[in-house]
């Protein structure tokens, strides 16, 4: 059910309090029979009115302290509860009880003073009570739940900020490295072009913070940028193969910062000079998930590395997507699949 207990009950108030009155009234219903072979015929219709009134006294009354129970005293205690629903009730069985007299006065029979009605209004307010104190319970058990919910995403989300702002320390450091490069080329153009496209860069890093999930065209936008700074900085022997169809890119989404720290593996784990020149490639499956794969040109000494880039990435889409990345490697081409959504 996505709504709450008490707003069931009150979309099916009718019904459930036609269902009431049918229960409380059953008495009167069951002896039916032995009323009617007792009664005269001109009694007849004396007899069906007072039962229709019975009836729908109780209906609207059952109607009404529902409604009471669900809106005035939605977080009273069950003493409470039952305290007003008890005084409810026997002001309600005054008023029933003095028009049943009068009826009486003209010699119609009416059981004002029996056991039976008083029998039941107790379980009216027996029954009101115990609907409105479950709604209680449940409303309560929902804020709990959804406060729970709440603190359980936020922790998610403090959880995936630290991870990916592990990217950015290091990402920050290889790019001062390559502006010095530039400038002791003394190649005024090209220190702009990367300025510029640095720039770009850590915009959406410093945006990086607010979002979760953003769209594979913002992703691939970024990664752009990302490629002029990487192709200068490794002298144009680095290049980006992006095929994804266009239609997508708007639809399908990944966490945000997915892409960075798989480019960075490519350069810290190979080889990139004139004899091993790397192309990283980023395409679309049949299966929705975004392929990036390069060939491995491992280097003759172990990188240093902690080895979290990948572990973080897959800690975040759990985090955010409760999916896990797959990796193959056969030697030769290294891929990494990051599934969308």
């Amino acid at each position: 059910m996505d709504y709450s207990f008490d707003t069931y009950i009150t979309r099916k108030l009718q019904w459930i309090s036609l269902v009431s009155t049918a229960f409380i009234i059953y008495p009167n219903i069951s002896c039916l029979p032995w009323q009617l072979n007792l009664l005269r015929d001109s009694g007849y219709t004396a007899f069906f009115i007072y039962f229709a009134y019975r009836f729908f006294f109780f209906w609207g009354l059952i109607c009404w302290m529902i409604r009471y129970n669900l809106r005035k005293i939605p977080v009273a205690q069950f003493k409470e509860r039952l305290v007003r629903n008890f005084v409810i009730s026997l002001i309600a069985y005054l008023v029933f009880a003095s028009v049943s007299l009068w009826v009486s006065s003209f010699g119609f029979f009416t059981d004002f003073r029996g056991s039976t009605l008083i029998s039941q209004f107790f379980t009216l307010c027996a029954l009101c009570t115990f609907i409105g104190y479950i709604s209680m319970m449940y409303s309560r058990q929902r804020e709990k739940e959804q406060e729970i919910e709440r603190l359980r995403f936020e922790n998610l989300q403090s959880q995936c900020d630290a991870l990916a702002n592990q990217i950015n320390p290091h990402f920050f450091f290889n790019s001062l490295n390559g502006i010095q490069a530039l400038i002791r080329k003394k190649n005024d153009e090209h220190t702009l072009m990367y300025v510029h496209q640095l720039s770009d860069i850590f915009r959406y890093l410093l945006q990086s913070d607010r979002k979760g999930l953003v769209s594979l065209r913002e992703e691939l936008e970024f990664i752009r940028s990302f490629q002029y700074v990487m192709e200068v900085r490794f002298a144009n022997k680095l290049v980006f193969s992006i095929d994804v169809d266009e239609e997508k890119k708007d639809m399908l989404t990944l966490p945000v910062l997915s892409l960075l720290p798989l480019v960075d593996n490519v350069t810290v784990h190979n080889m990139i000079d004139s004899e091993h020149k790397m192309e990283i490639s980023i395409s679309l499956s049949d299966r929705n998930e975004l392929v990036v794969s390069n060939p491995v040109y491992p280097k003759l000494s172990p990188p240093d590395t902690n080895g979290t880039g990948l572990k973080n990435l897959d800690n975040r889409f759990s985090l955010l997507m409760n999916k896990q990345i797959r990796i193959e490697c056969d030697g030769k081409i290294f891929r990494v699949y990051l599934p969308l959504e």
